[in-house]
């Protein structure tokens, strides 16, 4: 009798039998189902992050810091912020304006609605060609800011999330009032985000310099040529950065957190279910050894055995990966998050699923792996005086 012929017999015997050794069987399903149901939960963070930080990002959008600075934190004169305006390759506005957004940032602080704790984020002054720039943002009410006014736009998330942003309210900013006068959506972003007035800002904190320069493009392929005439431009220290690798080096220390926090949490249950796995099928590998040591007479291998054991068990695995994926996807998906700060929903996606699916089918074998092999070594004359 050939080895596959044996693992389907001893595989099919096995999976009749299922119905009566239920308590086992549930406990293993069980164990799988929370260990699964966790680590794609928790794995969802790290997806919704990603999609928050990601799903907007467009590839004929550049970004300026200064040579060998960090992004966003750079020192952008404004004789390079001219020179600027005049490199090749830059989209035209309606009113034939080159749409590159000036912006100089500055901390603010903002009370939860619910728990009254404080926060900071940053006020964004920055340039009118930012609604250009940015064509996923979309008013929701009121509307823009006036160049040279105190005036605040903020995202719907700072109105809902904060105090003090509803449209009128009125906020003091080192020492001047300023009046929020519209509300804004911005793509799939969950952050509340200020704006105001580039020049505002810069004169009311005594700031001659711009922190960053955002350009955008004819096209995408047009990069490598703004890129290289900026790297020309005697006058110009600066470098271009495509919007998309900025974001991913923004972010990386973040994802590698949330991915971290999500394998070690879900190793822990893991264990845990693994090692209730191998308690029940301890006792099922006992309570079917007549039956194995029958097979074992009949000439059955004990890799065979072995093997469809193993089977057995990464099977009995699959409904609860299945189980702990739908619940995380109907409990967690959708859900807001804020860890370290930083807003967005959790995300559970197929490919989670999959992780999940893969993660249970390892708990099964781990956990089968002791008992099969127990149930090969056993002699089949010792099995059978055991009844």
């Amino acid at each position: 009798m050939n080895f596959i012929r044996q693992f389907f017999g001893v595989l099919v015997v096995g999976l009749s039998g299922i119905t009566q050794r239920i308590a086992p069987v549930l406990t293993i399903i069980i164990g799988v189902t929370c260990a699964v149901g966790v680590l794609v939960s928790m794995l969802a963070m790290g997806t919704g992050a990603r999609r928050e930080e990601m799903g907007d990002v467009r590839d004929d959008r550049v970004i300026l810091a200064t040579t060998g600075g960090r992004v966003w934190q750079s020192d952008i004169s404004r004789e390079e912020a001219a020179a600027i305006l005049g490199m090749p390759g830059i989209l035209k506005g309606a009113q034939g304006e080159p749409v590159v957004v000036f912006e100089s940032e500055v901390p603010i602080e903002g009370r939860r609605r619910v728990t009254g704790n404080r926060i900071y984020f940053p006020l964004i002054g920055t340039t009118q060609t930012i609604t250009q720039y940015l064509p996923e943002m979309r008013f929701t009410s009121g509307r823009m800011f006036q160049s040279g006014l105190h005036e605040l736009i903020a995202s719907n998330p700072c109105a809902r999330q904060f105090t003090g942003f509803e449209i009128g309210d009125r906020r003091s900013i080192h020492g001047g009032n300023w009046i929020i006068v519209g509300h804004f959506d911005k793509g799939q972003a969950q952050q509340c985000v200020v704006y105001a007035d580039v020049d505002s800002i810069m004169s009311t904190f005594g700031r001659n310099t711009y922190s960053s320069v955002s350009v955008r493009l004819q096209s995408s392929a047009q990069f490598e040529a703004f890129r290289d005439a900026v790297g020309a431009n005697p006058s110009l220290h600066l470098e271009a950065h495509r919007e998309r690798g900025v974001m991913q080096d923004e972010f990386k220390q973040l994802n590698a957190i949330l991915n971290f926090v999500s394998y070690f949490v879900g190793t822990i249950m893991a264990i845990g279910a693994t090692l209730g796995a191998v308690n029940s099928l301890y006792a099922i590998v006992d309570s079917r050894r007549r039956e194995l040591a029958t097979l074992r007479a009949m000439g059955f291998g004990s890799a065979a055995i072995v093997a469809s054991l193993l089977c057995e068990s990464m099977l009995l695995a699959i409904p609860g990966a299945l189980l702990g994926s739908a619940l995380a996807s109907v409990m967690f998906n959708g859900l807001a998050a804020s860890p370290f700060g930083y807003s967005f929903q959790l995300t559970v996606t197929p490919a989670l699923a999959m992780i999940g699916v893969i993660w249970a089918l390892a708990m099964g074998f781990l956990g089968g792996l002791l008992p099969a092999l127990r149930a090969a070594r056993v002699p089949v004359t010792t099995a059978l005086r055991a009844i």
